[in-house]
């Protein structure tokens, strides 16, 4: 059950999975003789979801103001952040389910983690906006970025 010392936990675990899943997507791209664009900005510009700004207030003298900045906030816009992560990895499964069966599987085991992490936040901002909790099951995932799905685990532990 989330508590506040759980945040900055549950965020940090979303962050390290998201990472797993870039670095077992980036093979697969040049497998496919695809590649990656050199320039973050315009790697950036081509995905399929925006970049997640916190929406911050500028104070009077041009800076950031975060005073105001509630964690619901940034609660909704991680949320959104996933649910488009959602509807891109259920794309490329749509995409690649009769055509090309290792990057389907690839797509399916991120898609799953990306809906974990959906229902990790919700669990949060219903706590943060209800102060309820609905726990989603992220206390028995295991140590932070395990990426349960997508990490390809080795096939005999002794060598």
């Amino acid at each position: 059950m989330a508590g506040e010392e759980d945040y900055k936990e549950i965020t940090e675990d979303a962050r390290l999975e998201d990472r797993a899943h870039f670095e077992l997507v980036v093979p697969r791209v040049y497998e496919l003789e695809g590649s990656l664009p050199n320039d973050i900005r315009d790697f950036a510009d081509r995905a399929s979801c925006p970049d997640a700004e916190v929406p911050t207030p500028m104070d009077d003298e041009g800076g950031f103001d975060t005073s105001e900045l509630e964690v619901e906030d940034i609660l909704e816009v991680l949320l959104e952040a996933e649910r488009c992560a959602i509807r891109t990895w259920s794309e490329i499964c749509d995409m690649t389910r009769e055509a090309d069966p290792r990057t389907y599987d690839m797509a399916q085991r991120i898609l799953n983690e990306e809906i974990d992490h959906e229902a990790w936040f919700i669990e949060l901002l219903s706590k943060e906006r209800d102060d309820e909790i609905n726990p989603a099951g992220h206390f028995a995932r295991g140590e932070p970025g395990d990426a349960p799905y997508s990490t390809n685990n080795r096939f005999n532990d002794s060598a």
